[in-house]
């Protein structure tokens, strides 16, 4: 069953390809890339439902065992965020339809759409920290393609805001592997885990782990390194920025996560004092920045950020029940971000604008879209018994747990303020009468196309049932979490899988 590993990287991989065959017939490239998702998906299950019955999945390409090979490894973290990464991927891809133009899918949206979840999912399954790197660039290259055609002016400097400052993260990560070689003569992740402790520079080891956590403080846009994302995020078309901010940061902390539970735990205290501060800095400043404005856009990258540094708790933390908490809140916010911007994109569809002081009235003629919004701006707040509510309970009793009382007054202070912007929100675009430009009192507004009759509507409902159904019933995603913190927390048998039994039958790289 390791062939699962190799067909979650290899299926976008093609569906890319197959793609780019027809990229100016855009109904045949639309659906390959729906059918591509949906393949995903399927194989992302099945890795799912593997590893939790069997434990850590390791596969070896080209018949080389670790560390000298390259290893792809789904542990329960890996496996549930790759099953993450698919359902946004299909909701992505089917919104894509209506939202992404003609003239701009000739370009190759949906190969670069693609080949960004390649790298996402890659960088979630392997075991090599090089490999990290080049997943990453992978997704960075795809990403600058799918920001660029199309764009005017603003959209071009957003992108290149976005492709420098990343870049800048892409030096430092390469710096901090190309040092940690050095150190100790291997890449892969669970030989390291064994060889960092050796190391009689244990100062220069420590000075490694920092760099490592600004490279992935930058991809995470954790404070203070954060500014680029509402700079580019803002520009996008909405499929693009629902993509980027359920899955781009995300993968950052997963790396994060990853690497100083598995490689850097010697300086333990320091590491998870840094984080915590970090998050808590990153919670606050997201939300604040959510509250200063009136582009719906800029308010919901604000909450990505905000909502980063909830993910990170977690890891500042450093309990069990902590972890678990993140990463139930992890799968929430990717969720939830990616909906809300969806629904954004149908508000600007249906009211002309994303500015709210532009916007109005929407209750009265869409009142089941409004109240789809509604859900998803209460489920981002954590009101029970929404998905939100169980990821900040979860937090909560992490944080009285800890005895960290500072920490908890934060939280709960962050969550009542993540209620202004998203009331705001609602009131200025759904609840309040429709804003007349002066002298056009007496004339009636053109009627716009309402978002009952666009297909863009799909995804919204299928993610907001996914959403109400994790509220509803939270008992399963708790128990991965669990597992995946545990994972996390105790890596030996990730350690074992690839370099003990669980890893001697190899893969040649056909499934």
């Amino acid at each position: 069953m390791s062939a699962l590993l190799v067909l979650c990287v290899l299926i976008p991989i093609v569906t890319a390809a197959l793609a780019f065959l027809w990229p100016g017939t855009r109904p045949v490239s639309a659906r390959i890339s729906v059918a591509g998702m949906l393949a995903l998906l399927a194989a992302a299950l099945l890795l799912l439902r593997e590893v939790m019955a069997n434990g850590v999945l390791v596969a070896h390409m080209g018949g080389w065992d670790a560390p000298m090979g390259i290893t792809l490894v789904a542990d329960p973290l890996g496996a549930l965020l790759v099953v993450v990464a698919a359902v946004v991927g299909l909701a992505v891809s089917i919104h894509a339809i209506d939202d992404i133009p003609d003239d701009v899918a000739a370009n190759g949206f949906d190969s670069f759409l693609h080949l960004l979840i390649a790298g996402v999912v890659g960088a979630f399954l392997t075991g090599d920290i090089f490999n990290l790197y080049v997943w990453f660039e992978v997704m960075l290259i795809s990403s600058f393609a799918l920001m660029v055609p199309g764009g005017d002016r603003v959209r071009l400097d957003g992108a290149v805001k976005y492709i420098v400052l990343n870049l800048v993260s892409t030096v430092v990560l390469l710096t901090s592997i190309g040092l940690l070689y050095g150190l100790t003569g291997t890449l892969n992740m669970a030989d390291l885990a064994g060889k960092l402790p050796l190391v009689a520079n244990q100062g220069l080891v420590t000075v490694v782990s920092v760099l490592f956590l600004v490279a992935f403080g930058i991809k995470a846009a954790v404070f203070p390194l954060y500014f680029w994302l509402p700079a580019s995020y803002h520009t996008l078309p909405i499929s693009v920025s629902a993509l980027f901010a359920a899955l781009m940061t995300k993968v950052g902390v997963y790396a994060a996560l990853r690497t100083f539970t598995l490689l850097f735990t010697g300086d333990e205290e320091l590491i998870r004092n840094v984080v915590l501060a970090a998050a808590l800095a990153t919670m606050i400043v997201g939300v604040l920045g959510a509250m200063t404005h009136t582009d719906m856009r800029r308010i919901l990258a604000y909450h990505v950020i905000s909502s980063i540094g909830f993910m990170l708790l977690g890891l500042g933390l450093g309990s069990a029940l902590a972890m678990s908490a993140s990463i139930f809140y992890m799968v929430h916010g990717i969720l939830v971000k990616a909906l809300l911007f969806m629904l954004i994109g149908l508000v600007a569809s249906a009211g002309g604008s994303f500015e709210l002081g532009r916007l109005g009235g929407l209750y009265r003629t869409r009142p089941g879209f409004s109240m789809l919004f509604l859900l998803a701006a209460l489920a981002l707040v954590g009101i029970p018994p929404l998905s939100g509510f169980w990821a900040k309970l979860a937090l909560v009793e992490a944080g009285i747990d800890s005895g960290a009382g500072w920490v908890l007054a934060i939280l709960l202070l962050t969550s009542l303020l993540t209620f202004v912007p998203m009331i705001r929100i609602w009131s200025e675009a759904f609840w309040k009468d429709a804003p007349v430009e002066p002298g056009q009192e007496d004339i009636a507004r053109p009627p716009t196309r309402g978002p009952e009759r666009d297909s863009r509507l799909i995804p919204v409902i299928g993610l907001s049932l996914l959403l109400l159904a994790i509220g509803l019933q939270p008992g399963p995603l708790l128990a991965l979490a669990d597992s995946a913190a545990a994972g996390l927390l105790d890596p030996s048998r990730y350690i074992d899988g690839v370099l003990g039994a669980a890893g001697d039958q190899p893969v040649t790289g056909q499934p």
